[in-house]
């Protein structure tokens, strides 16, 4: 445990009034953070890989998603194009710094106007990577940092999202053990945001409201015959 960490639980301990953690509890605590242990996983998602990934595409369009699947990921800017046609969007992209995407072969699509960066609430569109999929619930884990700043899931009114098949996970347990594989050991990402369908509220008066915290439109473009990083 980091010394800073130490002095906050301390503090708080101290507060509560009670005594300093006992070596052995202090050793256990240790040990649960080095090895956390897995919660239960529900069977839904606990398929073979084929199956898995049609479960999430269902449940990801049955939340109001579209999804349009490639065969590799240099179909990406061809199907992004495509959509943005077929929806009638401007041909204007604000595209996450995360090489995953940003370093597809834009070039084969030069009608696209591609910016990289985060958003100052003016993109239309933007375009980001995820870390996993949930198959259970067509949820998307993406989470924050340089490479991929959050302005790009919540401020424009259509969100693209590149998933490879072979991030999708059949439970929320284990897309978890994929952040944690991906990010190592005492290293997290400031944000999580666990997003499942585009925005919307029935807030007032039960009368569904598309994009009422964020996008109003969430596409996924799943890269099929992709392995994990």
């Amino acid at each position: 445990m980091s010394d800073a960490r130490r002095q906050i639980l301390g503090n708080v301990r101290r507060s509560l009034k009670r005594d300093t953690l006992p070596a052995d509890s202090q050793a256990a605590i240790e040990r649960r953070l080095a090895e956390p242990p897995s919660g239960p996983i529900p069977a839904r998602g606990q398929l073979a890989p084929p199956e898995r990934v049609a479960l999430f595409v269902k449940m990801a369009e049955d939340a109001a998603c579209t999804v349009t699947r490639v065969p590799t990921p240099d179909a990406v800017p061809a199907a992004v194009a495509d959509y943005l046609a077929r929806e009638n969007l401007p041909a204007k992209l604000r595209v996450a710094p995360d090489p995953a995407v940003a370093d597809l072969p834009w070039s084969t699509r030069p009608l696209l106007e591609i910016s990289k960066g985060r958003s100052d609430g003016h993109d239309e569109v933007s375009l980001t990577p995820a870390v996993a999929g949930i198959a259970e619930t067509g949820t998307l884990m993406l989470t924050s940092g340089s490479e991929t700043p959050t302005t790009l899931n919540f401020l424009p009114e259509t969100h693209i999202v590149v998933l490879r098949a072979g991030q999708v996970v059949g439970a929320l347990e284990q897309a978890w053990t994929e952040l944690r594989r991906r990010y190592g050991r005492g290293t997290m990402p400031r944000t999580v945001n666990l997003v499942t369908g585009p925005s919307r509220s029935a807030d007032i008066e039960q009368t569904l409201q598309m994009g009422a915290h964020g996008p109003r439109r969430l596409h996924i473009i799943l890269v099929d015959g992709e392995a994990n990083p």
